[in-house]
């Protein structure tokens, strides 16, 4: 779901404001940002620019000419996990960045601006799960959903939905809908833009409560194949499911995500738009 105003992309196409709530970004912070460049470039096709550094070194990955996620150095002296974090939209980061707070999160870096790309802060939830809040400005988000190299869900997977889904809804505004034992599908506007998966003891015990980002692909297992090729690891093979049919791999420093491959649309983008 997007607002009416936008700006116009190197290729034409209309790139509008993204609504809050709704994921509007992906970035990594990594501790060898070169090498990391390398593998999702050889993965996705990704070509890189410089952003904003506010935080240190950081590029913006182009798909075609078109902005899809980030990548950055993750400074010494900031104790993040190696993990692709989704940046929700916000209006006002400042406001939002308080009722975290107010909910029982932490704010781990921010508010803060990122040059006159826009303001951000990065936090966690009372579980731990680490994910950004963007207030846009000249940098709206990700340009692009639903082709090969593009980011197409972001989804939680944390030890318990129900009341981890309860501190989203009050922070962002969403509209919840139970869609299975321990599952909670978050909305804006009735449409759905994350999933919420409560696991238990079945959460990965190195990892703990985190989020994850869904990446398009032409073909899940020759994806799969490509990752272990390029230092990665396969961590859930290639599975069907109702969405299509997905992966869970890890980069070389680790970093966890998904891969989805490309088929009929179901309403499950970035933007949460069919």
């Amino acid at each position: 779901m997007t607002e009416a105003r936008g700006s116009t992309g190197p290729h034409g196409a209309t790139h509008a404001r993204h609504a809050p709530g709704t994921p509007c970004w992906v970035s990594l912070m990594v501790h060898a940002p070169d090498a990391t460049q390398e593998f999702y470039g050889a993965l996705f096709g990704w070509e890189f620019q410089p952003g904003p550094r506010q935080l240190g070194p950081y590029a913006r990955a182009l798909l075609d000419g078109r902005e899809v996620a980030g990548i950055g150095q993750l400074p010494p002296d900031l104790h993040l996990p190696v993990a692709w974090t989704p940046y929700l939209a916000s209006r006002d980061v400042d406001a939002t960045a308080e009722t975290v707070r107010l909910c029982g999160g932490t704010v781990g870096v921010g508010p803060l601006d990122a040059g006159e790309a826009g303001r951000m802060a990065i936090c966690s939830d009372p579980a731990g799960a680490v994910f950004g809040i963007w207030q846009a400005a000249a940098h709206l988000g990700t340009a692009v959903s639903g082709v090969p190299g593009a980011p197409a869900w972001n989804e939680l997977w944390t030890y318990e939905a129900e009341n981890i889904a309860k501190f989203y809804a009050t922070v962002f505004g969403y509209e919840e809908e139970m869609t299975g034992a321990d599952h909670v599908t978050l909305r804006v506007d009735g449409r759905p833009v994350a999933d919420v998966h409560g696991l238990g003891t079945a959460l990965p015990r190195d990892r703990g409560p985190h989020w994850l980002t869904y990446f398009t692909v032409p073909d899940t297992d020759a994806a799969v194949d490509r990752v272990v090729a390029l230092g990665g690891r396969s961590l859930i093979p290639s599975h069907d499911t109702g969405h299509g049919r997905v992966a869970t791999v890890a980069d070389p420093e680790g970093a966890r995500f998904a891969l989805v491959q490309a088929g009929p649309r179901d309403g499950r983008t970035l933007n949460g738009a069919p």
